[in-house]
């Protein structure tokens, strides 16, 4: 039985000790027949980029020949070794972590990442270089980032080596700065003269004698755009469609995973880990999606400790990524285009492989960033049209929460948090829906603006009631569920953390101008007639404690509750 590697991206550290481990080797096979030996390649956060780069660390280190089989003698890559195996010296930089509080404090702290890394790689190779002392006094008294590269680039060519360069969070000090709002910071460090473009122009230098293979990752191609002209050598392979799996988990993995490590109850637990955390694809020809890697070992790892589901279904280490939403919707227009996402869950869209930071707030680019966040993937392709969407129930919960706290700081929503999680526990143990649609009618719908009351219709008024019930955990509310009937509103299915919830709920939403309230006798027949149609499907038919509403809402917050 294997251990859960939840946050571990140390490869040895895993295979050494007994954890579980994905085989993704069949991936270094596949990346060195790629047309180019500089490659960049951008993944969510949090989708196992660390670990495959530990991985590719350990296999093309020289150092690492004796231990290849212990390794790698079980994996496919130990099987079908390349040429290139334990072939060179690895130099791994990594730029999370930085200063960014202004431009000196960065390029300090830029320097002192790149002159630990080298020394770390000077002790490392201590018995090829010799002389590892010398270099290291001879580093450490170099102030100029390129300097100090050059340095070792010179040493390593005189022992008639190469470098594998490995970049890890490579626009990770860009990202923060982004989130400041600090564009002009931005442009002075990586546009013209700027100290990052200059240094990775080095490294294009270095590429023409020691270093011989680059493999760059991040979350987003901000950056890559901005140093084309400096860097203009790296092969931008994120929607390859032959690595469209080497990150992540497909579910025949997973399936894997739950024997390796000794869980059961497999049909069960596999429908739930498919609705909270499949659905990515990063290429529209892929036949197969993918699970988020952390998501799914995070849920395993709090399964096994306790027995049952985890209390929050997403990591925080994940979810307070995304408060990054607040800074790219700034802006009205992609505030508004961000609301009309989380309402259609999805849009019909274009991805832009690489941008400048001036174009990030555009359209096309902001929805690209999207994508490459995790927070959109590619949905469908058809007619030459692809379409965009919510890759899984958790990214769900996250729009909710986000437009639900954006609704309340903008319009100074306030309420008792008991008064909230009552109504939702009424609903579920007692069958009453009338005390939350109140609390939504008086407490939300009433006090909105003028500006956002303009956007009224009944998608708006369901993501607004959504971002309520998720508060509880009582519920998973499932929009549009099809049925032979036609499609749910709203069908709230207890949540997987809740067995005990004794009733659940098919509520058909409608929303009534004032100007339009003489139709409104017409409408709650029809809102009738479809609950009827709803209730009696095949998959509704003989399911016991199962209450429908029609709730009609009336201009800006009155309401009508019929229920049975």
């Amino acid at each position: 039985m294997k251990k859960i590697p939840y946050g571990m991206s140390n490869f040895r550290a895993m295979r050494e000790e007994g954890y579980l481990y994905v085989d993704k080797t069949m991936y270094i096979e596949k990346i060195e027949n790629l047309n180019s030996k500089y490659l960049f390649f951008i993944r969510p956060r949090r989708f196992g980029k660390s670990l495959f780069l530990s991985t590719l660390e350990n296999y093309y280190d020289i150092n690492n020949e004796k231990d290849f089989e212990k390794l790698f003698g079980d994996l496919y890559i130990g099987k079908n070794p390349t040429k290139l195996k334990n072939s060179y010296m690895i130099l791994k930089l990594n730029f999370s972590g930085l200063n960014t509080e202004n431009k000196d404090q960065l390029k300090e702290s830029f320097l002192l990442s790149v002159k630990n890394s080298i020394n770390a790689l000077l002790g490392r190779y201590e018995g090829i270089l010799g002389n590892t002392e010398e270099i290291r006094e001879k580093i450490d008294q170099i102030t100029d980032i390129n300097a100090v590269i050059m340095t070792l680039i010179n040493e390593v060519k005189k022992v008639g080596k190469k470098i594998y360069l490995i970049i890890d969070e490579y626009d990770h000090f860009a990202n923060d700065i982004i989130a400041m709002g600090e564009s002009g910071f931005y442009r002075e460090i990586v546009r013209a003269s700027g100290f990052v473009r200059d240094f990775y122009e080095t490294l294009k230098i270095g590429t023409e004698s020691v270093i011989d293979r680059i493999f760059i990752t991040g979350i987003s191609p901000i950056m890559l755009d901005d140093l084309t002209s400096g860097f203009n050598i790296a092969l931008n392979v994120t929607i390859d469609l032959s690595l469209n799996e080497m990150l992540g988990f497909t579910e025949e993995e997973v399936v894997k995973i739950l024997e390796e490590v000794g869980i059961e109850e497999k049909e069960n637990l596999i429908n739930n880990l498919r609705e909270l955390y499949d659905g990515y694809k990063f290429n529209k020809n892929a036949k197969t999606r993918v699970y988020n890697p952390d998501m799914v070992l995070y849920f395993l790892a709090q399964y096994k400790n306790t027995g049952g589901y985890p209390e929050y279904l997403i990591d925080d280490n994940v979810k307070t990524d995304y408060g990054r939403l607040n800074r790219l919707t700034m802006n009205e227009e992609n505030k508004a285009l961000l609301e009309r996402i989380i309402k259609e869950e999805g849009i019909v869209a274009e991805i832009v492989t690489k941008f400048s930071f001036d174009r990030m707030y555009d359209e096309e680019y902001f929805i690209s960033l999207l994508f490459y966040m995790g927070l959109l993937t590619i949905k469908d392709y058809k007619y030459n049209i692809l379409e965009l969407g919510i890759p899984n129930y958790v990214i769900k919960t996250m729009y909710w929460e986000y437009f639900g706290r954006k609704l309340k700081e903008e319009n100074n929503i306030k309420y008792e948090m008991l008064e909230i999680a009552k109504a939702i526990w009424e609903m579920a143990f007692e069958g009453k829906i009338k005390n939350f649609i109140k609390f939504i009618s008086e407490k939300v719908l009433k006090v909105l603006s003028n500006r956002d009351t303009i956007k009224f219709d009944e998608k708006y008024i369901k993501i607004i009631l959504f971002s309520y019930l998720t508060m509880s955990n009582i519920y998973k509310p499932i929009s549009e569920k099809e049925t032979e009937g036609g499609y749910i509103d709203i069908y709230l299915e207890k949540d997987i953390r809740m067995p005990d919830v004794k009733y659940e709920w098919l509520i058909e939403l409608k929303y009534v101008k004032k100007s339009d309230e003489k139709y409104i006798g017409e409408i709650i027949e029809k809102g009738k007639e479809q609950l009827k149609r709803y209730r009696e499907s095949m998959q509704f038919k003989d399911k016991q404690n199962l209450k429908k509403a029609l709730v009609v809402f009336i201009g800006k917050g009155d309401y009508k509750i019929f229920e049975e």
